[in-house]
């Protein structure tokens, strides 16, 4: 038997109990793209001591805070819509990693409200943080009308927001991963940016430190006088 992508005890909490489960959905793309923010999200917090808050932007629905092993200095911050999220944490009580989560609410998507996401992650991210997951290939596709320039676009727009971005396709996933991806077009697009700018805060920390130097020099300028 072939081991599983990833182990997620939580999920039969949230689905209906009816439900028949296919255990051979290994290579369906949901979870190849699970297993592909499960391994980025793991290897950045074991390859960097500095990374403390982690924020999720899910439908609600996203186990992760709970069966991913997190630090316990890491904060968690998670953006979904609020009335799923709600029905969600009382589906899970009684499991102790359901305390303390922090959330706020995520608007329907829409390409303009990812161009919003876009914005808050180009001031409040600071230089250097990934910013990574799956879109809808629908909205890229509405926008551009062929997916022969969908490199480009998606380029031009995570660059106006201060982004370098690269997409990661299904079958490299799976490859990565000793396997075959299933066959027929994907949903999502797999992406993986980092900020290339100083967030707002670092930008403001900057400006402060600057004006007290020019203050300095002006002051020793009146003491030489």
């Amino acid at each position: 038997m072939n081991n599983p992508l990833f182990i997620d005890p939580y999920i039969r909490c949230l689905l209906p109990p009816d439900i028949q489960m296919d255990v051979n959905q290994d290579l369906h793309e949901h979870c190849l793209a699970t297993k592909f923010i499960d391994d980025i999200l793991l290897s950045e917090i074991e390859n960097n001591d500095g990374l403390r808050q982690v924020v999720l932007l899910t439908d609600g629905m996203d186990t992760r805070p709970y069966r991913l092993n997190w630090p316990a200095s890491t904060i968690l911050f998670d953006v979904s819509p609020d009335t799923i999220f709600r029905r969600s944490i009382k589906k899970l009580e009684g499991h102790p990693a359901s305390e303390d989560l922090k959330v706020i609410g995520l608007p329907i998507m829409t390409l303009a409200n990812f161009k919003d996401i876009l914005g808050a992650v180009s001031s409040l991210a600071m230089k250097g943080c990934l910013f990574f997951g799956e879109l809808p290939s629908w909205l890229v596709e509405t926008e551009i009308g062929f997916k022969s320039t969908r490199t480009k676009w998606m380029d031009k727009l995570f660059v106006s927001h201060g982004l370098k971005v690269k997409m990661i396709k299904h079958d490299e996933v799976a490859r990565n991963l000793g396997k075959e991806s299933a066959p027929g077009d994907h949903k999502n697009i797999l992406f993986v940016a980092e900020q290339l700018q100083f967030s707002d805060d670092q930008m403001e920390i900057w400006r402060r430190e600057f004006q007290r130097i020019e203050e300095e020099g002006d002051e020793e300028g009146f003491e030489e006088l």
